[in-house]
C-alpha cells in the first residue's frame, strides 16, 4: 500500500466536446478551433518569456474532432506550433474521435479512431491514452478497438445524472480485460468538471457534485477550495483509497465546450505555496497522469484489480427517443459495411466520399441528442432546429451510404430501367459468413402482368429450380425465394413466365363465401403448411393466438416444446406502454428529473396490449403472413405482421404502430418472452456489444447497469443442444430489469439472482428532461426476425444468424 502523503492532484484542463446541446454544430466547431488557437497563444506567451507565471500550463484535447477541424482551417505556422506543443507534452491528445453512444459499430469506430492514431504517428507523438467525458459506459468491444489502435490507457469522467459509475466507487483504477484477454488500464474517474467544484478556477464552479454548506452563487472562492479539497482528501483516506494522487478534470468556463483559462496557474501557485506540503496541484496531460499510475502499478500491483466484461451505458437509452432516425441510421451502417466489402480498394467510391459517409454516421451516433430545453419548450424554433440537425446526420448518412452502394452496383452491372430488360438478377453475399436467408427480387409494377399466371426462378448456370413466391406491393412486385450463399458467393438467377394449367371456375369445395370471407377451418393433419385466423402450423413451428391474450404458444415442432417462457409476464410481441402523468410545463421537467435511475415515475400508469383481431393476408409456397391487431394506450393503431416460412425455422414479425403524440414521459416495450431466466446455467442469453459476445449480468463489470442494454444485431438464447436467435434490425435497446418503478439493482447485487430478467425490446421513450424529443408521435414499423434450431447452439452461430438476417441477401438486376 502506498503512503498517503504528500498528495498530488493532477489537474487535467480540457473542454468537454458536446455537439448540439448548447449551440449549433458549426458554432461549436468555431469554439473549439478558437480554443486551440487560444492555447497556442498561451504557450507562445510562456515561451517568449512574457508570462513566466503561466509556466507549466497544459491542455488536453478531449476528442480529435476539434483537431481535425482546426487542421483544415489552420495556417502552416499554427499547424507546426500545435505539433511541436504536442511533442513537448504541453498539449495532450486523446484516442477518441468524439464521445460516442453505443450505436456506433466496430468497423466505423475503428476507422474513426484510426484518424487519431494516424495523426499522432504522423507528427511523432503516438496516442497511447484516451479520455471520455459525460458518457456513462462502453460496449465491451470499444476497449478492444482502443487497444488495437495502440491506446493503452483510458480515463472516464462519468456524469451520474440518471446514471451511475461501476465498481461501486469512483476514482478507482482497474485493468479492463477484453474477450481476447488483453487489458486496458482504466481509471474510473469523477465528473468532467469536478475540478471546477473543487475550485481550481477561482470565481467559477458551484455545487453540482459537491453539496455542502457553502454559498457558491458567485463561484468557488479560495477559502471554499481550501475546505473542499482537504475534505475530499480526508474522505478518500477514510474510505481506504490506495493512492496518494488523483486526477481532476476541469473546464476554463462553467459550461460544456468551455475555453482554456490560465487562472489555473495562479490558483495552483497560491495553493502549492500554502498547502503543498500536504497536497500539490500539478497541471497534467493524460500521458503525464498515466505514467504515474503505471509506476504505482509496477510497485503495488495489488492496488489495481482486474475486471472483465461489458460496461453498459446508462445513457444509451437516448436511442429510443428518436426511433425512426435510429432505424434509418442502423440500416445506413449496414450499407456502409457492404460498401467496404464490395469495394475494398476504393475503385468506385472515393476516399473522400467514404470519409464523408463515416463522418455523417459518427455525428449521429455522438452522445448529444438535442438542444437542452427540448422538453420544457418543445415549440421553440431553436429546439426544433437543433433536433432536425441531429436527425439530419442519420438521413445524410443514409444518402451517402446508398449513393455509394448504388455506384458500386452500377459498376457491377446493375441494370437501370429500360424496355424489355430480362428478369435476371445477381444474388451476392459480401460477408465472411454463410448467409442462409431470403432473397427478394424487386421489380416494377408492370412486371406483374408478365408473371401473374405463373413463373419459375432458375439458376442461370446450373439450371436449378428455386421455389419462389410472388407478392404485389405498392408500385411494384417482389419475388421471394429462400437461398443459401457461402461467404463471398454470388449467383445469377432468372425469372421466366410459365403458363399455368390451373382453370378458373367455380369449385364444389370453395370455402371462400360470396362475402369474400374465409373463416372455416378446413385444414387437415396431412397439410404441412396450415394458416388460419387463429393459428399457423408449418413443418417447423406452430403459433397460436387468442383474442384478448395475443400469441400464447410458439411450439418448436422439432422438439415439440413451447419456445415461450412459462413464467412470462406478457405474451409474445404484446405491447406494454406506460406514462407518468404531468399537468404543467414544469411538471413535464420535474417528473422526468426525479426519476433518477428509473425511466418512469412511481405513479406511472401501465397499459398492456389486448389482441382484438387476427386475419390472413397471404399464403404461398414460400411464406404466409397474418395480421394481429391490438388495442393499447398511447397508440391509435398497433398491429403485428407475422410472416412464417414453409421451408425454414424462421418467423419475421413487423410491429406497426401509429403512436399518439404525448408530451408526458412515456415508454413502449415489446415483449419477447423466449428462452430461460437470465441467470440460468443451462440456457444462456447472449448479446453482441460491438461484436464482443456478452452474457448480460454475467460478462459485465460489477456495479454496472443491469436493467437495459444496447445491442449490435440482436439477442440469442443458447443451450448445448439448441439456440434461438432474435435479430433486431431497427430497435437496438432491450430491457431485462423490472418494468416497474423501484430501487434498481446493479450488476453483482445478490438480489439479481432472484430477478428473472424477462426480455423486452424497448422500442421508444421520451423520459429525459433535457435534449430528448418531447413527443414520439408518428407512424413506425419495427422488425424482429426469429430463427432457431440445433445449428444455433453456440453464441457465435446464433448472433451471426442475427447479423445475416439483418443484412439480408443483396440482389440487383442485370442486363
Amino acid at each position: 500500500m502506498a503512503t498517503k502523503k504528500p498528495w498530488t492532484i493532477y489537474a487535467i484542463h480540457h473542454s468537454h466536446t458536446d455537439i448540439g446541446y448548447t449551440e449549433r454544430q458549426e458554432k461549436i466547431q468555431q469554439y473549439h478551433v478558437d480554443y486551440i488557437r487560444q492555447v497556442l497563444h498561451i504557450l507562445r506567451e510562456i515561451r517568449s518569456g512574457n508570462r513566466p507565471d503561466w509556466t507549466g500550463f497544459k491542455w488536453v484535447c478531449e476528442t480529435f474532432w476539434p483537431i481535425e477541424t482546426f487542421l483544415k482551417k489552420a495556417s502552416e505556422q499554427e499547424k507546426n506550433e500545435f505539433e511541436e506543443a504536442v511533442r513537448r507534452g504541453d498539449i495532450g491528445l486523446s484516442g477518441t474521435y468524439l464521445n460516442m453512444t453505443e450505436l456506433v459499430g466496430k468497423e466505423l469506430l475503428e476507422s474513426m479512431i484510426g484518424r487519431v492514431r494516424r495523426y499522432g504517428e504522423s507528427i511523432g507523438a503516438p496516442v497511447t491514452s484516451a479520455m471520455t467525458a459525460d458518457i456513462t459506459g462502453f460496449s465491451w468491444g470499444y476497449g478492444q478497438v482502443l487497444l488495437d489502435a495502440g491506446v493503452q490507457n483510458l480515463i472516464t469522467c462519468i456524469h451520474t445524472h440518471h446514471s451511475m459509475y461501476p465498481l461501486w466507487k469512483k476514482q478507482q483504477p482497474f485493468w479492463w480485460e477484453m474477450p481476447s484477454g488483453e487489458r486496458l488500464l482504466t481509471w474510473n474517474g469523477e465528473h468532467y468538471m469536478f475540478g471546477n467544484d473543487l475550485g481550481l478556477i477561482p470565481g467559477l464552479g458551484g455545487s453540482y457534485m459537491i453539496r455542502d454548506e457553502f454559498d457558491t452563487s458567485r463561484g468557488v472562492t479560495f477559502e471554499i477550495a481550501e475546505a473542499r479539497i482537504h475534505r475530499y482528501i480526508d474522505r478518500m483516506e477514510q474510505d481506504g483509497y490506495a493512492f496518494n494522487f488523483a486526477p481532476t478534470m476541469f473546464s476554463g468556463l462553467p459550461t460544456d465546450n468551455g475555453a482554456p483559462n490560465t487562472a489555473i496557474m495562479e490558483f495552483a501557485q497560491k495553493w502549492n505555496e500554502n498547502h503543498g506540503d500536504r497536497v500539490k496541484i500539478v497541471p497534467a496531460t493524460l500521458e503525464d497522469f498515466f505514467q504515474v499510475v503505471r509506476e504505482h502499478a509496477a510497485e503495488h500491483p495489488e492496488d489495481i484489480p482486474v475486471h472483465r466484461g461489458d460496461w453498459p451505458d446508462w445513457w444509451t437509452d437516448g436511442v429510443g427517443s428518436t426511433p425512426k432516425h435510429v432505424q434509418v441510421y442502423r440500416e445506413a451502417q449496414r450499407v456502409y459495411q457492404k460498401v467496404t466489402r464490395l469495394d475494398p480498394n476504393g475503385e468506385v467510391v472515393s476516399q473522400a466520399a467514404l470519409e464523408d459517409m463515416e463522418y455523417q454516421l459518427t455525428l449521429f451516433a455522438e452522445h448529444t441528442w438535442g438542444y437542452h430545453s427540448s422538453v420544457i419548450e418543445p415549440w421553440n424554433p431553436f429546439v426544433q432546429e437543433l433536433g432536425l440537425r441531429k436527425e439530419a446526420f442519420s438521413a445524410n448518412a443514409s444518402t451517402a451510404a446508398h449513393r455509394a452502394l448504388y455506384d458500386i452496383l452500377e459498376h457491377k452491372g446493375d441494370a437501370l430501367l429500360a424496355p424489355n430488360r430480362p428478369m435476371k438478377f445477381k444474388l451476392s453475399n459480401p460477408f465472411e459468413y454463410v448467409q442462409e436467408g431470403i432473397a427478394q427480387l424487386i421489380m416494377e409494377g408492370w412486371h406483374y402482368d408478365l408473371i401473374k399466371d405463373g413463373f419459375e426462378v432458375r439458376d442461370a448456370d446450373s439450371g436449378e429450380l428455386y421455389v419462389a413466391q410472388l407478392s404485389r406491393v405498392m408500385r411494384g412486385v417482389i419475388v421471394t425465394l429462400p437461398i443459401t450463399l457461402q461467404a463471398g458467393e454470388e449467383r445469377i438467377v432468372t425469372i421466366q413466365p410459365v403458363k399455368s394449367d390451373a382453370v378458373r371456375t367455380a369449385f364444389q369445395n370453395d370455402y371462400v363465401a360470396t362475402d369474400g370471407m374465409m373463416d372455416v377451418d378446413v385444414t387437415s393433419d396431412e397439410q404441412s403448411f396450415r394458416v388460419t385466423s387463429t393459428y399457423i402450423d408449418t413443418p417447423f413451428v406452430k403459433i397460436e393466438w387468442a383474442v384478448g391474450e395475443g400469441i400464447t404458444t410458439w411450439i418448436d415442432k422439432r422438439t415439440n416444446k413451447d419456445m415461450l417462457r412459462s413464467d412470462r409476464n406478457h405474451n409474445a410481441f404484446t405491447p406494454v406502454y406506460d406514462v407518468t402523468h404531468a399537468s404543467t410545463v414544469m411538471e413535464m421537467y420535474d417528473a422526468r428529473r426525479k426519476m433518477g435511475r428509473n425511466r418512469k415515475g412511481p405513479g406511472a400508469v401501465t397499459s398492456v396490449g389486448m389482441l382484438t383481431k387476427g386475419e390472413i393476408l397471404s399464403q404461398g409456397d414460400v411464406f404466409a403472413t397474418v395480421q394481429l391487431t391490438y388495442e393499447v394506450a398511447g397508440c391509435s393503431h398497433y398491429s403485428l405482421l407475422v410472416t412464417v416460412y414453409a421451408n425454414q425455422p424462421r418467423v419475421d414479425v413487423a410491429v406497426r404502430m401509429h403512436k399518439d403524440s404525448v408530451w408526458e414521459p412515456e415508454n413502449l416495450y415489446i415483449s419477447l418472452p423466449f428462452g430461460s431466466p437470465v441467470m440460468s446455467e443451462t440456457e444462456e442469453l447472449w448479446i453482441d456489444k460491438m461484436e464482443a459476445l456478452t452474457r448480460p449480468r454475467k460478462d459485465q463489470l460489477p456495479g454496472s447497469l443491469a436493467d437495459y442494454y444496447c445491442l449490435g444485431e440482436g439477442a440469442a438464447y443458447v443451450s448445448a443442444a439448441n439456440g434461438v436467435a432474435i435479430a433486431m434490425p431497427d430497435t437496438p435497446l432491450i430491457q431485462l430489469g423490472s418494468l416497474k418503478h423501484g430501487f434498481r439493482l446493479l450488476n453483482g447485487d445478490a438480489k439479481l439472482q432472484q430477478d428473472p430478467g424477462h426480455l423486452y425490446a424497448w422500442a421508444m421513450n421520451n423520459y429525459w428532461e433535457t435534449n430528448f424529443p418531447a413527443t414520439l408521435g408518428g407512424f413506425y414499423e419495427f422488425r424482429y426476425l426469429v430463427a432457431w434450431g440445433e445449428s444455433l447452439n453456440t453464441p457465435e452461430a446464433a448472433l451471426t444468424s442475427c447479423r445475416s438476417m439483418n443484412a439480408g441477401i443483396l440482389s440487383w438486376r442485370l442486363k
